[in-house]
């Protein structure tokens, strides 16, 4: 979903646990008040996307296409934040991959603590003609003492009933405390979000920031401490995460964004 749900997604209208979801209307959210993920049943779940998913309605070039400016695909891009005792490494690559048949965007996020690489993910992320972002999975490694131990974080859409969900409106102000799915594989990767502000000011450490806007993100077979808030500015992109429960945060320290 990522600066991975740490940062996550750039690292992730439904019923309670059991009945079956659409967020194409109603836009309300999953119960999370305990962990659902063991007694989940991917058969009981169903998804549909909050807009149709036809290539034709895709961008395919990248480059020449103007970009979400609160989720700017510039390929060049680095930008590195730090929170948590962990240093985190985003880079939007020139590179794209093609994902149900849809052109996306590489971006590589790297997670270091105390120095030493401790996940390393490829996420592909894809932009509508309407300006919107969609985020079509991710290949993550987790690592140990130089070592991959783990890569079950890693989902495709279009792979085992996995399917692509909204990173980034490009009318976030018309959709104010509506949830939505940023990702859905059942049961293993269903993070959602919401708009809960707009035109809001920042201020991080590498500098402060105009016409913001903020979501709430959270996934549902986490529980509630998974909440967290997640701003994004024009032409930067994310700068700042807040865990709801600690207050603890995630913030952009440096940016190098490429020349237009």
């Amino acid at each position: 979903m990522s600066v991975r749900p740490a940062v996550s997604c750039f690292a992730r209208s439904l019923f309670v646990l059991g009945c079956s979801l659409t967020i194409a209307a109603c836009g309300a959210e999953t119960d999370t008040s305990s962990n659902n993920q063991a007694s989940c049943d991917p058969a009981k779940r169903s998804y549909a996307p909050p807009l149709s998913i036809d290539v034709s309605d895709f961008v395919t070039d990248l480059d020449a296409a103007t970009p979400n400016p609160l989720f700017p695909l510039v390929a060049g891009t680095t930008q590195t934040y730090l929170g948590g005792g962990e240093r985190i490494v985003v880079e939007v690559l020139p590179e794209t991959r093609v994902v149900m048949g849809i052109t996306a965007r590489v971006v590589r996020d790297r997670v270091y603590i105390d120095g030493e690489l401790y996940e390393d993910t490829i996420d592909w992320y894809a932009q509508d003609k309407r300006g919107n972002v969609w985020y079509m999975g991710e290949e993550t490694a987790d690592y140990e003492n130089g070592a991959v131990v783990s890569t079950a974080g890693s989902w495709e859409s279009g792979v085992q009933g996995a399917q692509p969900g909204i990173y980034m409106w490009s009318d976030p102000r018309t959709r104010l405390d509506q949830a939505y799915f940023q990702e859905f594989w059942a049961c293993k990767a269903e993070d959602q979000a919401k708009v809960i502000e707009v035109d809001k000011t920042v201020t991080v450490p590498s500098g402060t920031y105009q016409g913001c806007m903020v979501t709430e993100d959270w996934n549902p077979l986490e529980g509630n401490a998974s909440r967290e808030h997640k701003t994004y500015c024009p032409g930067v992109g994310f700068v700042l995460e807040t865990k709801v429960a600690t207050g603890s945060q995630v913030a952009l320290v440096e940016a190098v964004l490429p020349a237009r």
